[in-house]
């Protein structure tokens, strides 16, 4: 992982200790900390100042292709080629909840603005929302779509922007 000065391109630090891909990267909503996911199943956290690695994650079976951190810091989620979402504690490492209902790889997960959803996008060409505490299905969202390969929420929390294979864009409004 590389760590770039925004405004000179001057790569500032370069955190080592993968042996294998790295498939997605986040930085906590407070800037403290950096989330990787990898081909190796796990994820690590890391302290974005130092570049030290603070813990490692274990709990999925395949490939780690999406992680974010929830915008209160409290939990980290992962999407998988496992087909599943895990919430995690971003303190302790501890895995809360596995999410399942995916039937192919999910490439993309994230929080809302709020804390109380998580979305997540995948090669079963659906995108989920999820009830961030209980780890319910609330809703399924289908329509043409190929691979969802990115989704995210409005910084509002009212619409959800995914990206799919199919090269289209679609702007969803929750309810």
């Amino acid at each position: 992982i590389k760590i770039w000065d925004a405004n000179t391109g001057q790569c500032l630090k370069t955190l080592e200790g993968h042996l294998d891909w790295v498939n997605s990267v986040a930085y906590s909503p407070d800037g403290t900390k950096i989330i990787s996911g990898l081909a190796n199943s796990t994820i690590k956290i890391w302290d974005a100042n130092t570049g030290q690695c603070l813990k490692n994650l274990e709990g999925h079976s395949a490939d780690v292709l999406s992680v974010a951190y929830s915008p209160d810091c409290t939990k980290i989620i992962s999407g998988s080629m496992d087909n599943t979402i895990k919430i995690w504690d971003a303190n302790t490492g501890e895995c809360l909840k596995t999410l399942v209902g995916h039937s192919f790889y999910v490439w993309s997960v994230a929080y809302s603005p709020d804390c109380t959803k998580i979305i997540s996008g995948s090669m079963d060409n659906t995108i989920k929302i999820w009830d961030a505490n209980t780890g319910e299905c609330l809703k399924t969202l289908v329509g043409d779509l190929l691979f969802v390969f990115s989704v995210a929420y409005s910084p509002d929390g009212t619409k959800i922007v995914s990206g799919s294979g199919d090269g289209a864009i679609k702007i969803w409004g929750e309810e």
